[in-house]
């Protein structure tokens, strides 16, 4: 797949420094994680989209969000296949799925196959790399 550069967001270290919360940073361009229970959105529950913190791209509905349990915000599946990336992360002793925006590259969280149906996939999130857009 050829993916639209057209809309891609690029910026220089400096530039996502200055325009990021120092947690948003280490979370969305260091491929840091929040601790658990910690996020502001993993017991949220208002109707809305969850769009990238860095950039904007439209990420999640809050149709897909679940309990999953674990303390970070969960989505079933993305708001569009266009929405994220995935690349294999073998950091932290394991090899886990990291998901990433499609459109800036920043780090979002992980994806797992424990999610509920129809899907069964567990997006993972951070909460520093969410911003929310209410209904």
């Amino acid at each position: 797949m050829v993916e639209d550069r057209a809309d891609r967001v690029e910026k220089t270290d400096e530039e996502w420094r200055a325009g990021l919360s120092p947690e948003q940073y280490r979370v969305l361009r260091q491929k840091g994680t929040e601790r658990a229970f910690t996020g502001k959105y993993w017991n949220h529950h208002a109707s809305g989209l969850y769009a990238c913190a860095a950039c904007g791209n439209p990420l999640f509905e809050s149709g897909a969000k679940f309990d999953s349990g674990t303390g970070w915000p969960s989505f079933s599946k993305p708001a569009a296949d266009s929405s994220v990336k995935t690349h294999e992360d073998g950091s932290a002793y394991m090899t886990r799925t990291e998901v990433l925006c499609r459109r800036c590259d920043s780090h979002l969280g992980h994806v797992f196959d424990d999610g509920p149906e129809p899907t069964g996939l567990r997006y993972c999130m951070n909460s520093a790399a969410l911003d929310f857009r209410p209904r």
